[in-house]
């Protein structure tokens, strides 16, 4: 039986499959920063508050300053943010809050009902501020869809990294060989061995072969090869850009041609319950969707306890995680 079961091209957001929902790559090479932490250059011809055309190399998205995602509303599933590049301003309608990049990852389950908002300052004045980020969604099962909003981080210096001679694997949820990830939170699909949930970030060296090992179980599994020059794969040359399906019950031989390659790969078993979405609302029904629109405009999930829907904290600050208890953690 072939390994390879579907080769197809990266779009915006990334195809997935089951208990994942969502993923997208955000790489922009913004210019130096500005007074106001947004790019020190002109916005003339872009449609601020929807920015989505990389224009010189970056994007505003819906930011109208600072680039990034001013509030909004989820319910109904997991966000797993990994910032490898630039920083990330984390506010939301607990009043929890961050600055995180550079190698961190937040995770954060919406469950019944969070606002939050996603900013990009633009910290260098004197250089480039480059952003590499993902954002993964990983849907909850109908019983844990209304459980209490939760915020972690996962700093880079405490995530499992595995490496060899010729490769660096980041280990974000599941077990790599023997390494295991962090807790995730604790509602999550993650949170139980069965379900075989797995998330790494993989970078090999050009001219050496990986071999990505098989899973657990029988689970979806999806490897993105997002950065590099070419792979092999059973002797079918692959270029960036593309999504590869495979047969988790193999383990995997990739061969890196040209440059160093990158990769993220999402695994898991899926949930296999109906799925109703509506922007930022996963549920199992339609009804569930429209009750959710509606407690939203009713109760606009507990607020937004801070002066400005697209919230950056202040420029001196560093890397910090302030959690619904008060308690704050710097880095």
């Amino acid at each position: 039986m072939a390994k390879i079961k579907s080769v197809f091209p990266l779009g915006f957001p990334w195809q997935t499959e089951d208990p994942f929902l969502f993923c997208v790559y955000h790489a922009d090479h913004y210019p130096e920063g500005n007074a106001q932490m947004g790019p020190k250059a002109s916005l003339e011809g872009r449609t601020l508050g929807n920015d989505f055309t990389l224009k010189d190399g970056w994007r505003m998205y819906h930011g109208k300053t600072v680039p990034g995602f001013p509030a909004h509303p989820h319910r109904g599933f997991e966000t797993i943010t990994i910032v490898n590049k630039g920083f990330c301003d984390h506010s939301d309608s607990l009043g929890t809050a961050g600055r995180f990049g550079m190698g961190d990852v937040q995770w954060m389950t919406a469950g019944s009902g969070v606002q939050h908002s996603e900013m990009f300052p633009l910290l260098n004045t004197g250089k480039e501020n480059p952003l590499e980020m993902f954002q993964i969604w990983l849907n909850l099962p109908q019983k844990n869809k209304f459980v209490a909003p939760h915020f972690s981080m996962l700093w880079h210096e405490e995530l499992p990294i595995v490496r060899t001679e010729t490769s660096t694997v980041k280990v974000i949820a599941g077990n790599y060989n023997t390494q295991e990830a962090l807790a995730p939170a604790p509602n999550s699909w993650a949170a139980a061995i069965a379900n075989d949930v797995a998330i790494w970030n993989i970078h090999v060296d050009a001219g050496s072969t990986y071999t990505l090992p098989k899973a657990k179980s029988d689970v979806s599994r999806i490897l993105y090869f997002y950065e590099g020059d070419t792979i092999e794969i059973e002797g079918r040359t692959i270029t960036p850009n593309h999504g590869i399906s495979i047969d988790a019950l193999e383990s995997l031989e990739i061969l890196v041609r040209g440059k160093n390659a990158h990769f993220l790969m999402l695994q898991g078993k899926p949930i296999d319950e109906p799925v109703a979405k509506y922007g930022p609302f996963v549920m199992n029904s339609d009804e569930e969707i429209q009750q959710a629109m509606e407690e939203y405009q009713r109760t606009q999930f507990g607020g937004w306890p801070w002066p400005d829907a697209a919230n950056v904290h202040d420029k001196t600050k560093g890397r910090f995680a302030k959690y619904p208890d008060g308690s704050i953690i710097e880095k």
